[in-house]
């Protein structure tokens, strides 16, 4: 029966497993106020789906 010689390390078990990737976010362009955003989350001017819904955060 074959056994190994040595003791695989942690790092080494973990490095085994290149499934795991970075993704890059959703990012889309929003008409109303002219800026790059990303999806499902409220702009820097305070606009989700188009509406206002928040004070701005310069405000």
């Amino acid at each position: 029966m074959a056994v190994p010689a040595r003791r695989t390390s942690k790092a080494k078990k973990n490095k085994r497993r290149t499934h795991y990737k970075i993704t890059t976010p959703s990012v889309h362009f929003d008409e109303t106020t002219g800026d790059y955003s990303r999806s499902h989350r409220v702009s820097l001017k305070g606009y989700y789906k188009g509406r206002k819904i928040a004070k701005a955060a310069a405000e």
